[in-house]
């Protein structure tokens, strides 16, 4: 089947926008959340590309990524998966290696973010910020459809990182940015965690190097298929992380 077509034209002086989406078992949401992309910067017009890193799902994931770049066309979606779960900040130093565009935009693919992403591209251009972030403690943000336990322990983990590392941001553990390609290149060469701490180091570093950081008011939705990957491990991992930035920065 063909690539579908936009009839709007490129903005903003050839500005292109790589989608990078880490997947572990989600054959369900990918359908939904690439349409989704697709329908959106359609409308918007900006020029883009969706890298889909995934990393060994034994429910096919992979199989369903294949059929999606034959319908909208592999200029559009890329796929680069590994051959097993090696964490979520090495997937989008894979991803980012064969992106193409001049900003980088990270998000979950588990219908979390749906079609904000605009939003972080309005920012951005508004202050021509070098990384701007969707926050769900500031403003109108929030979050639906999680329990109370995951809203204590998510509350619970953005208190203890501002009080221990003051990062000048309001979201640190969130995982829905806009980054300048060069910006996030030299980010990464910067940080050490792998798994989800690289969400918080990735905000801590960036204050270290005086990069400017734009903050956008976002509803988390929580996941309709699938199972949240936040575990016991990653708790830990997480509070292990936490103390080694405490220590180090």
């Amino acid at each position: 089947m063909a690539s579908r077509k936009t009839s709007h034209p490129n903005r903003d002086n050839g500005d292109k926008y790589s989608v990078l989406l880490p997947t572990y078992n989600e054959r369900e949401n990918l359908p939904l959340i690439v349409w989704l992309l697709v329908k959106y910067f359609g409308e918007s017009g900006y020029n883009y590309e969706i890298i889909v890193i995934d990393d060994g799902s034994p429910d096919g994931t992979l199989e369903v990524a294949e059929q999606l770049q034959k319908i909208y066309g592999e200029d559009k979606i890329l796929l680069r998966p590994r051959a097993k779960k090696l964490g979520l900040g090495t997937a989008y130093i894979h991803g980012m290696k064969h992106a193409t565009g001049n900003f980088i935009i990270i998000m979950d693919a588990d219908l979390s973010h749906h079609g904000c992403f605009v939003l972080l591209v309005r920012k951005q251009k508004k202050g021509n910020y070098d990384l701007v972030s969707g926050t769900r403690y500031r403003g109108n943000g929030g979050v639906y459809g999680w329990d109370l336990r995951r809203k204590l322990i998510s509350r619970g983990a953005n208190f203890l990182t501002q009080v221990l590392l003051r990062p000048g941001a309001s979201d640190l553990t969130g995982s829905f940015r806009l980054y300048k390609k060069k910006v996030l290149e030299n980010l990464v060469k910067q940080c050490v965690s792998k798994g989800y701490v690289f969400q918080m180091e990735m905000i801590i570093r960036a204050r270290q190097l005086n990069y400017t950081i734009g903050e956008v008011p976002i509803t988390f939705v929580d996941r309709v298929y699938g199972e949240s990957k936040l575990g016991g491990n990653e708790i830990v991992s997480f509070a292990k992380g936490l103390l080694t930035l405490f220590a180090t920065t």
